[in-house]
């Protein structure tokens, strides 16, 4: 854990504030609607760098630091945005270089956010300069709490600078052209490199290899952008003062958990968009930003009610905001904080959702976000230092991820979705997940899942061998172990070196136009999208679970999931897509046998998150997503806080309800 970032004492609450709109005097008014909020927390100047340095070199910052003051006065404490997310005019007019270029090779109109040449060495000494004289201003502010690094990264630029950095980016990585044109296998389709200079920054679908080193160039390029902002301000701040940054769900332009290495907390911004919550999804999401530092993360944006940018901008059911905050908390945010506070005249997002219209005057969620500030304020104490422990990890990889993308072979086969479809039979169960990194340790998971582990290293191959080795419950699914690390595919057949370990390799594979009956024990159902032909290895330690039914005739009656026991451990793999119904099914009967419980046993709808206390008591923060009401049998007698009521038997939870309970004394003991 970061020497910076610590469980929070609190969950704190509040919202993205920027009083560079408005003038001074409505200040006072929009902090004591905050404070009737119970708001504990607010986001300042992301993007306000033409406010704070209207020119080159001068700068305004009394206007901050008289917002921060008020905030204190409140009981209000702040995180501030450094501004590089928008680059001023007077920038890019005097720099036209630190705008980004497109893949046509049409420079980014200025007017937007995030328009900058991540590499543009110009734009990182303007980023210097304005962190620097933040952070000398506000670096010691107590009521300073943390930083957040520019506003979701998300751009890519194919200027000559960036392809030159590239260039020198694949001499550092390969040392030599023979080794690229081989790892890269470049005498197909004639692409054998000869100088450096002859290798282009990719555009479209390119050699495999190319395509998975300029991701791992674009990850380079903003880890060191944001390494420069960090380094400035811990000249500064103080040690126990954090730096984050906002990512973006399922995002994928770089690798998050080498970005969030350099980081002292993780934090995320969580948009329904369109439609509304399944939370044995969105769980999912929650869990990933968790897994990005192994531990408890800020929910730095969310939606008041509805957003702007989707084709159909539907308001979120009444009650349904709140719920979906308890969520979030539920699976280890700290903070929740709503995107934005007021509307704004003009810009770009003038009918975002908001907690304050145009006029001033709260709109009609400003009550269900007080509503959360009194849940907040009741179980603050009881919430102090909580975290998530989970019995099952699921690993998760960008660079398999990416090599799905660029070759799915059905246009129906997601990676994250493929994902979800292991993810959510544990969801509907109520057992906590984490979702890490590939490479992590694995060491006190009772069951770990790598889905689609398209991309094989050494070092992962021993890790997962070395966990099974040690009565580890591991679950291998489709499409693993095809690919090295340069994205070649490996020289046996899948799953590569961890055939070993499955006691199967894949003969074959089918990208499916019609559903296939599978047949066996406990598996009553359909395969579709993905099925691959195994081949045991090793019949003495292996048993077919199920088989296919009629299909393709290559398919027919071949083994499509297999379990290799080892000690008191063992290895499933599952050579099919199995569709949700029969998925579910074969998860719980996994789940049991390698003795993972549910949290609690609830009605469907209901979920039922864990924190666990540094004394070690269980907080259950139990929460209806429906809109109906929905009773939960209690096995023991609980203390419900935001009630204050004893529960002896059951509750009942009325649609999007939310009740946290610790077990009374007496059933602790």
């Amino acid at each position: 854990m970061s020497a910076a970032y610590h469980p929070s004492q609190k969950i704190y609450f509040g919202a993205a504030y920027y009083p560079e709109h408005w003038p001074e005097d409505r200040w006072p008014e929009d902090i004591r609607l905050m404070q009737e909020a119970g708001m504990t927390v607010s986001r300042l100047a992301e993007f306000a760098w033409s406010t704070m340095e209207p020119a080159a070199g001068e700068f305004d910052f009394d206007w901050l630091e008289k917002v921060i003051e008020m905030l204190a006065e409140a009981g209000m404490e702040t995180v501030l945005g450094t501004p590089t997310a928008a680059p001023p005019a007077w920038l890019v007019t005097a720099h036209p270089g630190v705008l980004a270029v497109d893949e046509s090779g049409r420079k980014v109109q200025f007017g937007n956010r995030c328009h900058y040449c991540v590499n543009s060495v110009e734009f990182h000494k303007a980023s210097a300069r304005i962190v620097r004289a933040m952070a000398e201003r506000f670096g010691d502010n107590p009521h300073v709490i943390g930083w957040q690094l520019d506003n979701e990264y998300n751009r890519v630029c194919y200027c000559e600078h960036c392809q030159k950095r590239f260039q020198e980016f694949l001499i550092d990585t390969y040392g030599t052209l023979d080794a690229l044109n081989q790892y890269w296998s470049t005498a197909y389709w004639s692409q054998t490199y000869s100088a450096w200079e002859q290798i282009p920054i990719p555009i479209g679908y390119h050699n495999p290899g190319l395509l998975l080193a300029f991701k791992r160039f674009i990850t380079a390029s903003y880890r060191a952008f944001q390494q420069m902002q960090i380094d400035v301000l811990r000249e500064y701040i103080p040690e126990e003062t954090w730096i984050t940054h906002n990512f973006m769900k399922w995002y994928d332009l770089y690798d998050h958990y080498e970005m969030s290495a350099d980081l002292d907390l993780a934090s995320w911004d969580w948009y329904v968009g369109t439609g509304y919550t399944d939370y044995r999804s969105s769980g999912a999401a929650h869990d990933l930003v968790r897994g990005f530092k192994r531990q408890n993360f800020w929910l730095m944006e969310t939606q008041p009610a509805h957003v702007n940018w989707t084709p159909l901008n539907n308001v979120l059911y009444k009650g349904e905001g709140r719920a979906n905050a308890w969520h979030a908390i539920g699976h280890g945010a700290d903070a929740v904080l709503y995107w934005q506070w007021r509307s704004a005249y003009g810009g770009q997002e003038q009918y975002h959702g908001a907690l304050v219209d145009q006029s001033g005057q709260p709109r009609p969620f400003y009550s269900e976000a007080q509503m959360l500030g009194r849940d907040l304020e009741k179980v603050s104490d009881l919430l102090a230092g909580s975290t998530v422990k989970a019995p099952v990890a699921i690993l998760f990889d960008y660079e398999s991820k990416w090599a799905f993308e660029w070759q799915r072979h059905h246009q129906d086969f997601d990676y994250i979705e493929h994902l979800l479809n292991y993810y959510r039979p544990f969801a509907r169960r109520n057992i906590p997940v984490d979702i890490i990194p590939a490479d992590a340790s694995l060491d006190g998971y009772k069951l770990v899942i790598a889905p689609a582990l398209n991309i094989l290293t050494p070092e992962r191959v021993e890790k997962l061998a070395d966990y099974v080795e040690h009565n580890g419950k591991l679950v291998l699914t489709v499409r693993t172990g095809m690919k090295d690390e340069y994205n070649a595919l490996l020289p046996n057949r899948q799953p590569g070196p961890l055939a070993e370990i499955a006691g199967v390799e894949v003969e074959d594979y089918y990208a499916l136009t019609d559903p296939v009956l599978l047949a066996g024990q406990r598996f009553q159902g359909n395969a579709h999208i993905w099925a691959e032909r195994l081949r045991i290895l090793d019949e003495s330690s292996v048993n077919v679970m199920a088989s296919y039914g009629a299909a393709n005739g290559w398919l027919d009656g071949a083994p499509a999931v297999t379990v290799r026991y080892t000690g008191r451990g063992f290895v499933y793999y599952f050579g099919a897509y199995l569709e949700d119904n029969i998925q579910d099914n074969t998860l719980g009967y996994i789940a049991n046998f390698a003795g993972i419980r549910p949290v609690l046993e609830v009605p469907e709808g209901v979920e039922v998150c864990r924190r666990i206390t540094p004394a070690g008591t269980d907080v259950y923060i139990v929460i209806n997503h429906t809109r109906g009401e929905r009773v939960v049998e209690l096995p023991w007698s609980a203390q419900e806080h935001l009630s204050g009521l004893v529960l002896e038997e059951g509750i009942k939870l009325r649609g999007y309800s939310v009740a946290v309970l610790t077990k009374t004394k007496q059933e602790e003991i």
